[in-house]
């Protein structure tokens, strides 16, 4: 079952540490005689010091983990390793290079790709009328981001730049443009808005509001557990976004921690509209029946089976299994593969284990709406944003989920999908009264405070008159 970015694939069990690996500083030991003997590199594929002059050490980290070359830790042990050989070495990156292939968790020709790659990229001249670039901010499955001034405003944007190998193809190019038109219809507070798009000198571009600050994924790799208010007011704004973006037909199909951006004025910011889709268009959806698209640790079952009729309900799961990854530390499933992990989401014998069982400083409420925008089943779920944001609000107010808790109550009981239609319609039913009376009781609530107050002050008025009399 393909995923549509090679990035997202589970971190595999670390083989060890590759400094155990190395014998002192040399390369590790290999059994001796000419039948184990590697075939010699060409010299045309060795490091060249003169490639690594225009990369950046984040920028190869991010292509390794992303190429699945090695995990996270693997990483960070090698990092480790090379800090010890070479104290003061100034050229990080060959070092770091360097020491992996002595670990022997790179070879040589794939460490000569790799800077190939990434060079070709980060020297190519790029002259995009109207825009100064000023440097790289990072790079994609599809395109490179460019920090830039845009010159007829002076101000600071973002150019995402289709790859060159990939714009040799049509599709590529299809889809690329595709993105930019998606983003252009939104325009909200909480999204990343797109500027102006193009192609000039065939360099496909797109311009976007430049975002500066982190994300939520940068947090949770640093080991950040969010506590319980702190995430609400997180995801509440990224609801908001989602009913922006469902009111103009939209699905993100993408929401993962990596995607949503708090800047550094405390504005979270959703971001990344390469796989979203527009409902209504029904040729698009034939097109990618069957392909799983999104990212494992998030994705919803219906995206994991291709289904066509995929919905806003979709985005609804993966911000669940995003919330519960920001309140736990932990993801929502787990697994070797990608597709272990993509069927612990479809497989209805696999249970969620609630949030506020991992982490019991957590609302029993809070457990309850995670619950509910993760079921399997999406008739379960939210069916709206503004359903799922009516509960966030209850929740920061220190109030029950109305929504979620009249579900676990209608639906106790019953296995998760063998609801009947009839149920179903019931629970839809009861959903709308339950909006309707929230809507009412906001509605009625200073009327109330204010009879109150007039029926206080008609009893003081009462007694003064016993009084007097």
């Amino acid at each position: 079952m393909a995923t549509s970015t090679e990035s997202n694939h589970p971190t595999r069990p670390a083989d060890g540490d590759p400094a155990a690996r190395t014998a002192g500083n040399a390369a590790p030991s290999r059994p001796s005689g000419p039948s184990s003997s590697k075939p010699a590199v060409a010299e045309s594929q060795k490091i060249d010091p003169r490639d690594l002059s225009s990369l950046s050490e984040s920028a190869v980290e991010r292509t390794i983990l992303r190429r699945g070359l090695a995990t996270q830790q693997e990483l960070e042990e090698c990092k480790a390793h090379r800090a010890r050989l070479a104290s003061g070495e100034k050229d990080n990156v060959r070092a770091l290079l360097q020491t992996m292939i002595a670990a022997q968790l790179l070879t040589q020709k794939q460490a000569y790709r790799l800077i190939k790659e990434l060079g070709g990229e980060s020297q190519r001249k790029l002259d995009i009328p109207g825009y100064e670039i000023l440097g790289r901010l990072g790079k994609g499955s599809m395109g490179m981001v460019y920090k830039a001034k845009q010159t007829s405003v002076d101000r600071i944007v973002a150019v995402k730049v289709l790859l060159e190998r990939l714009a040799e193809n049509k599709e590529f190019i299809r889809r690329f443009v595709q993105e930019a038109r998606v983003a252009a219809k939104l325009s909200h507070n909480n999204i990343v808005g797109v500027i102006d798009a193009g192609d000039v000198n065939g360099v496909h571009y797109f311009v976007m509001e430049y975002v500066e600050g982190k994300t939520i994924k940068d947090e949770l790799d640093a080991g950040k557990v969010y506590q319980e208010n702190e995430a609400l007011q997180i995801i509440l704004p990224v609801a908001e976004a989602l009913k922006h973006a469902n009111s103009r037909g939209l699905i993100h199909r993408d929401v993962k921690p990596e995607n949503i951006i708090l800047t550094k004025e405390g504005v979270v910011k959703l971001a990344d509209l390469g796989l979203a889709r527009l409902t209504a268009d029904e040729q698009w959806a034939r097109d990618e029946a069957g392909m799983a698209i999104g990212t494992p640790y998030y994705i919803s079952p219906e995206q994991v089976r291709g289904q066509v009729d995929v919905d806003i309900r979709a985005d609804v799961y993966s911000l669940g299994a995003t919330l519960y990854h920001m309140v736990t530390g932990r993801v929502p499933y787990d697994g070797e593969t990608p597709q272990d992990v993509m069927r612990k989401h479809v497989d209805k014998a696999i249970t969620l284990t609630p949030p506020d069982h991992l982490n019991t400083k957590l609302s029993s409420g809070l457990g309850e709406v995670v619950e509910t925008m993760m079921a399997k089943n999406r008739e379960n779920r939210y069916r709206t944003p503004d359903d799922l944001i009516l509960d966030l609000e209850c929740l920061l107010r220190g109030d029950r989920p109305m929504i979620a808790e009249q579900k676990a109550t209608s639906l106790a009981g019953l296995a998760e999908g063998e609801i009947s239609e009839s149920e179903q319609a019931l629970a839809a039913k009861f959903d709308d009264e339950m909006r309707k009376m929230a809507a009412v009781a906001n509605g009625r609530q200073n009327v109330i405070v204010a009879l109150a107050l007039f029926l206080g002050l008609s009893l003081v008025a009462n007694l003064v008159l016993l009084t007097i009399h």
